[in-house]
């Protein structure tokens, strides 16, 4: 792996050049210059009274003014920024504006592994296999699945199909066949065309990204073994202002429609203004999208994924016997104290959080639910899952949860485990999150979408 080197610089000293004369004669050296040099030390030494003067008065200058002197100088560079800042954040169309830099781009193409104790012994915080091994994954048989069919439901005024309460609650009493509403039921919206889709028919094995709105890049896959190019989709949904904002950066697609190993799926026609809404189809809905996909693996495309898909999935779906892994949260265990943050943050509107909160408190959503020992409160940046009737289930049902409050998915996860436990599920540790990927933060402000919900 090729080492990004920093930018170094090279700190140059103020010299003073002299000629060495050796014996010769100076030309210059006469009396009146002699006389011309002493004036000039005279007048040297009646300034330097004056300028051990300015020393001591500014040595008398109390450190408590300094201090004032420097806040004064902190806030008004702080008032300066938040200016430029708001004033250039606003704006209409759907250009997408640029608010940052990533802050974690140092991050981009790290591929140090993460250490942590267990048992007093120091080990990877995700274990894969060695890579001869990697080589020769081949993905297990078709297990079986608790659920046998799903039937998806149509019709409706939208994308997610205005789902009734008591079609709501019905998809938590589990069945052998069961109807659940999963996007498209309005009979459009998220079109893609059928060059594409023929394409996603092929996928057995993808990992899968998106952006929307022009707010993020798109970061190359790293740490693969050869062999699993041959196993593996790589796809990049766009929409047209991200592939307007990408092409104008001078990232354009190629003949097979790809940027590197990622193949980019242009989505027209998004059904939702929220863009984070938009994000959530496939982050959530991969099973509709890729039908005859049996793993996935979901990542954020603020994120630059580091490792192995093949071995990924050996590591946290084949080897602990399930067929769903998703990260515990770093922060908090409590949905409710996640609820808190969120409004704090400004990332969801109060009264939004307000409804969603009362309403899993009335359905009798504990606060610190637990799954096998460790904390359902999840971040879900990173999904890896194998496609069975089950799980596919579970994601229109966590989907559907997510249309009828807020878009912040870590708050309805937890009920819908609660609600919904058919799953094999592996709560992995943060820092094997952060062996999966290189977080690299948004490059832009999404431009929103302005049509009806």
């Amino acid at each position: 792996m090729a080492r990004q080197s920093g930018h170094h610089r090279h700190a140059q000293g103020l010299g003073y050049a002299s000629h060495n004369d050796g014996d010769e004669e100076d030309p210059d050296d006469s009396p009146a210059m002699k006389d011309r040099r002493r004036r000039r030390r005279a007048a040297i030494f009646e300034v330097l009274p004056v300028l051990q003067d300015l020393d001591n008065i500014h040595r008398k200058i109390s450190r408590e003014r300094r201090v004032r002197l420097v806040i004064l100088l902190l806030v008004t560079a702080f008032l300066f920024v938040s200016f430029r800042f708001y004033s250039g954040s606003g704006g209409g169309g759907h250009e997408a504006k640029v608010v940052k830099v990533a802050k974690g781009s140092s991050n981009l193409n790290r591929m140090d592994m993460p250490m942590r104790t267990v048992g007093g012994v120091r080990q990877a915080c995700l274990q894969l296999l060695p890579e001869t091994e990697l080589e020769q994954l081949k993905l297990p048989p078709v297990k079986d699945s608790v659920v046998k069919e799903i039937q998806y439901l149509d019709g409706g005024r939208n994308f997610a199909g205005d789902q009734s309460q008591a079609e709501r609650m019905a998809t938590f009493r589990v069945q052998d066949t069961m109807q659940v509403h999963c996007g498209w039921c309005s009979g459009n919206g998220f079109d893609i065309d059928a060059f594409d889709t023929a394409f996603m028919k092929t996928c057995s094995v993808v990992v899968i990204t998106c952006t929307f709105g022009g707010g993020d890049n798109l970061y190359q896959p790293i740490g693969f073994v050869n062999a699993s190019l041959s196993k593996v989709c790589y796809v990049a949904f766009w929409d047209e202002v991200t592939m307007q904002t990408q092409e104008e950066a001078g990232n354009r697609l190629d003949a097979d429609r790809k940027i590197g190993l990622w193949r980019v799926v242009l989505v027209r026609n998004l059904p939702f203004a929220d863009q984070r809404k938009n994000g959530k189809i496939p982050k959530m809905l991969g099973h509709r999208l890729f039908p005859n996909a049996r793993f996935s693996i979901w990542t954020d495309s603020k994120s630059q994924f580091r490792r192995d898909p093949m071995g990924v999935l050996e590591a946290l779906l084949w080897k602990p016997e399930s067929d769903f892994a998703i990260s515990e949260h770093g922060a908090r265990s409590c949905v409710y104290k996640e609820a808190v943050a969120i409004v704090q943050k400004h990332k969801a509107l109060p009264e939004e959080v307000a409804i969603q909160l009362d309403a899993y408190r009335l359905e009798g959503m504990p606060e610190n639910l637990r799954i096998g020992g460790r904390k359902a409160l999840a971040e879900a940046s990173v999904i890896v899952r194998e496609h069975t009737p089950a799980t596919n289930l579970f994601m229109c049902v966590w989907f559907n949860e997510v249309m009828r409050f807020t878009a912040r998915d870590q708050l309805s996860f937890p009920y819908v485990l609660h609600r919904l436990p058919i799953l094999n599920l592996n709560m992995f540790p943060v820092c094997t999150r952060k062996s999966l990927v290189n977080s690299i933060g948004h490059a832009r402000k999404a431009a929103p979408l302005v049509v009806d919900s």
